[in-house]
């Protein structure tokens, strides 16, 4: 049986090029939806998508697992998937875990009962064991999240090395006194481990000790950020930099520095993650990691929609550039 492969070989034009003329798309030119029209019809392909739809075993629709919609890394996440994912003719379906198992579960409930046609997983609660067998029903992949023995599509992005370069930044700038936010426990598996071992690192390389009463477990929000400010300023003996989890964090640190009188870099270096739009907006502007979370979202649609066509796929791991971006606050 043909398949969306063939058409793209035959025409030499992209897979993307191809799902955007089955499904209409106008962003296409007449010379291009005419030699895909004739390649279709000389090789006798019907898109899978359009042919399980009239046979009642495709709804054109894949479902999105996030832990919470109001942290922005996620809406733009979900908002890039969305957009990617309409153009090339499915609609998409948010589910929020809130970071809780049973949700997680009840969602992936869907592919069993056939109301999506897959599923892309932003963050995991339960073990891949309690996961896997989910497979049975439609393909998942994770995007964003990493786990070493899922036998699944993965787009990810190095957050050791994440954590690395930023930790490394602040001793760079002669910072010994460095504390660290996690979105998950210090410990050597779980929720934040490849964060927690790029922390690790760059203090281990630069002969600096970990002082566990300046590690922040849990943290997530601007509140929360705000609450972790606070609890230094309590303290005998305070940091002079931290790495933060997120650019919420991070922003939260220094709405709260300025009540207290502190000034950022000069009494305390901050550093975010993920470059949020926030991250320019803040006075000072925010120091953090950049993640591509357009590409990330636009690839995870791209290869989501392919395993949908083709379950012949060669299983991937994609791993994108995360870097750097120096601004104000270090």
């Amino acid at each position: 049986m043909p398949t969306i492969s063939d058409v793209a070989k035959l025409t030499g034009l992209s897979k993307t090029t191809i799902s955007r003329v089955i499904n209409n798309h106008q962003y296409v030119s007449e010379e291009k939806r005419a030699l895909v029209l004739k390649a279709m019809q000389e090789l006798g392909y019907t898109p899978n998508p359009a042919a399980r739809r009239l046979r009642g075993q495709s709804t054109t629709t894949i479902g999105v697992i996030v832990p919470r919609i109001v942290n922005p890394f996620f809406s733009y996440l979900v908002n890039t998937i969305e957009t990617a994912a309409y153009e090339k003719g499915y609609q998409v379906i948010i589910s929020q875990s809130n970071e809780d198992a049973e949700k997680e579960l009840a969602f992936l409930q869907l592919l069993k009962t056939k109301q999506v046609d897959g599923i892309i997983m932003t963050a995991i609660e339960n073990e891949w064991s309690v996961i896997e067998p989910f497979l049975a029903y439609g393909p998942i992949m994770l995007c964003n999240e990493y786990i070493t023995n899922a036998n699944v599509p993965i787009v990810r992005l190095n957050q050791q090395k994440g954590a690395y370069i930023g930790v490394k930044h602040l001793i760079d700038r002669g910072h010994h006194k460095i504390a660290y936010c996690t979105g998950g426990l210090f410990a050597e598996d779980g929720k934040d481990k490849d964060r927690n071992h790029g922390f690790q690192k760059a203090l281990k390389e630069a002969d600096i000790a970990v002082n566990t009463k300046w590690i922040f477990l849990n943290q997530y929000s601007i509140e929360d950020g705000k609450k972790v400010m606070n609890q230094i300023m309590a303290m005998d003996e305070r940091p002079t930099a931290i790495f933060t989890g997120s650019d919420e964090i991070a922003a939260g640190m220094m709405i709260e520095a300025k009540k207290h009188g502190l000034k950022i870099p000069e009494d305390m270096a901050i550093i975010g993650f993920d470059d949020q739009p926030i991250a320019e907006m803040l006075e000072p502007q925010l120091t953090t990691i950049r993640q591509p979370v357009e590409k990330m979202g636009e690839l995870a649609v791209a290869i989501l929609v392919d395993m949908l066509d083709d379950t012949s796929l060669k299983v991937q791991e994609h791993e994108l550039p995360i870097e750097l971006v120096i601004r104000k606050t270090t």
